[in-house]
């Protein structure tokens, strides 16, 4: 029988798949290439089920003989191992990101004198339909708190951006940038101590309580899925961060990020300019131990921040606290510099790749911010959080604004600063 490939993430079947698949059956004996949950992750969004349960899926429906991993997005290594007579795909890739796929496919069959088969788009039902359907659905805490430990696994660098309130919240989780054959967005939302307090007109010292900052994380759950971490400061006292992380948990928190000082919380990036204090490594491994005791959900994690480079206490007071830390449970190490260079933080991974005993590492590229994502990679980074740049950009907007309507005595020219009132709308889910 004549060969037959069709690649698939089959993350969301429809009828329109189980279509072509029955067309690719006249052709012959169809194998189907399955995306790895790293492939779909890296050009779309983590894939709903697993990829041994996409397979398993697929290698029981009808006219599928065999299924083998796809784990690029290029079809053409497993063309070259398979050598099929036709490929099937439905006729809707002709443009957008996959058209240079497409474009390839044709190249690699003709290798063999192989050719492309497609069949025409079912009308009225896609993937991405559906996909906001689930999304207009909502998620819930337990989903939402695995997928960081999920996209951890399948992606060489997380990325997250700090949200302040639901509408931020919004941007997050909508924001896609088309690149060629991928498109990039956010993973998740940072919860920023400091753009929460800014947000409020209240100094970054510890004055907002948790009460006000869990209504702003209530407020971001209400209209988002993607995973969230915390910014919790020092945790407070040990007994009471033990309550702190259970709240989380109950809410659907991924992560809680908490820093090793004491007294009067202080911004790091004032560095020894303001006076601040280090806490003990016995007393904030306690503090680290509790917390995991505390929790309920596995997939919780708490994450050490370790402000030894900020205070110039020195890298191996940084490592030391690492092993320190690890050791009392911590799922994670955040390591902070207020340096414009990165070499210190480069300098930091160097050394932490020697341990025996590692967790996942976080960096937060603020004052640095040269540094690009494929740096990170390089060093050893899993996650990458750019902790304030949505609420620093709109400052200075929302101050042209009003400084226009000021000068002109009238709200006309402020329009070219200001986005079509029906985009807010059609922006919020229900608005229009």
């Amino acid at each position: 029988m004549k060969k037959v490939y069709l690649a698939m993430s089959a993350d969301i079947i429809h009828h329109g798949h189980i279509n072509v698949i029955a067309e690719a059956r006249k052709l012959g004996e169809v194998t189907v290439g399955i995306l790895t949950d790293e492939v779909i992750a890296t050009y779309k969004r983590l894939p709903v089920i697993d990829f041994e349960q996409r397979k398993k899926i697929v290698e029981n429906l009808k006219g599928v003989n065999r299924v083998v991993a796809q784990d690029t997005l290029d079809y053409v290594p497993n063309l070259l191992r398979l050598k099929p007579d036709y490929v099937v795909h439905g006729d809707d890739w002709k443009t957008g990101i996959q058209k240079e796929i497409r474009e390839k496919v044709i190249e690699t069959l003709k290798q063999w004198d192989g050719q492309l088969v497609e069949i025409e788009y079912t009308k009225g039902v896609s993937v991405s339909m559906l996909e906001k359907a689930v999304q207009d659905i909502g998620t819930t805490p337990q989903i939402r708190i695995r997928r960081l430990r999920k996209l951890l696994e399948v992606k060489p660098l997380v990325r997250f951006i700090e949200a302040h309130n639901g509408l931020t919240g919004l941007i997050v989780e909508k924001l896609r940038v088309s690149h060629g054959d991928t498109v990039k967005q956010f993973d998740g939302m940072w919860i920023s101590s400091l753009c929460d307090s800014t947000v409020k007109g209240k100094p970054d010292i510890e004055l907002v309580d948790f009460s006000s900052r869990l209504n702003t994380i209530n407020d971001i759950l209400e209209v988002t899925t993607k995973p969230i971490i915390m910014d919790g400061d020092t945790g407070g006292q040990v007994e009471h961060f033990a309550y702190l992380v259970k709240s989380l948990e109950r809410l659907g928190v991924s992560a809680v990020i908490i820093e090793d000082k004491i007294g009067l919380k202080k911004n790091s990036l004032f560095g020894t300019d303001a006076e601040q204090q280090q806490d003990r490594i016995e007393n904030f491994s306690l503090k680290i131990t509790r917390g995991k005791q505390a929790q309920v959900d596995d997939d919780f994690m708490i994450i050490a921040r370790i402000e030894s480079l900020i205070l110039k206490n020195g890298l191996e007071d940084a490592l030391r606290r690492a092993r320190a830390y690890i050791e009392a449970g911590a799922d994670g190490i955040m390591i902070h510099s207020k340096e414009k260079e990165p070499d210190e933080i480069f300098d930091f991974c160097r050394e932490y790749r020697k341990f025996d005993k590692k967790v996942f590492l976080v960096a937060v590229p603020t004052t640095y911010s040269r540094v690009r994502e494929s740096e990170l990679i390089e060093a050893g980074v899993n996650i990458v959080i750019y902790a304030n740049h949505l609420l620093r950009s709109a400052y200075p907007a929302m101050v042209n604004t009003a400084k226009c309507i000021l000068d002109n005595e009238r709200a006309c020219e402020s329009e070219e600063y200001c986005m079509p009132i029906k985009d807010i709308l059609n922006l919020i889910p229900g608005g229009s």
